[in-house]
């Protein structure tokens, strides 16, 4: 699986603003939902849900919240660097400035078991988490988050 399977650059935000882990949520669920034409609060349920059997905070600064919902059809993921370092009961006990929103299928089919593991692997890459701390825009934090530069094609999103 490539990143460029669950991540489009439109699904990209540089700069979002939130508060508290609960707004942050909410919001990356609305914003999911207007993509994908879903219901907003069933996301927001499923992704709280999945909050309460341990955060998604995977520490260096990264949430991974995810949900599995059976109103989604293939892997979604939507990307956000925050303005701000927000609280986010992390592993670590440090503040989260990077998140990646993963909705799934509930009953997936092939690669889609991947999705996960695919992000949180990039992620974990100490280089690509400071590229898109220190780009300028959503595409620079998208080409980051993709192993390219903001003036190549999507296309060329290495695998990982």
């Amino acid at each position: 699986m490539i990143v460029i399977d669950l991540l489009s650059p439109t699904d990209v935000v540089a700069g979002l603003r939130a508060s508290s882990k609960a707004g942050l949520i909410a919001g990356l669920a609305a914003r999911a939902a207007a993509a994908l034409d879903l219901d907003g609060g069933t996301i927001r349920t499923a992704l709280e849900k999945r909050e309460t059997l341990g955060s998604t905070g995977i520490g260096g600064g990264i949430a991974l919240p995810h949900a599995r919902l059976d109103e989604v059809a293939r892997p979604f993921a939507l990307l956000a660097r925050l303005r701000g370092p927000l609280d986010f009961d992390a592993i670590d006990e440090q503040p989260i400035d990077l998140v990646v929103l993963l909705l799934l299928p509930t009953n997936p089919a092939g690669n889609q078991l991947d999705a996960l593991a695919t992000i949180a692997r990039r992620l974990r890459d100490p280089s690509v988490a400071e590229a898109m701390r220190k780009s300028r825009d959503a595409a620079g934090v998208y080409a980051a988050m993709c192993g390219t530069t903001p003036s190549r094609s999507p296309l060329n999103c290495i695998t990982v």
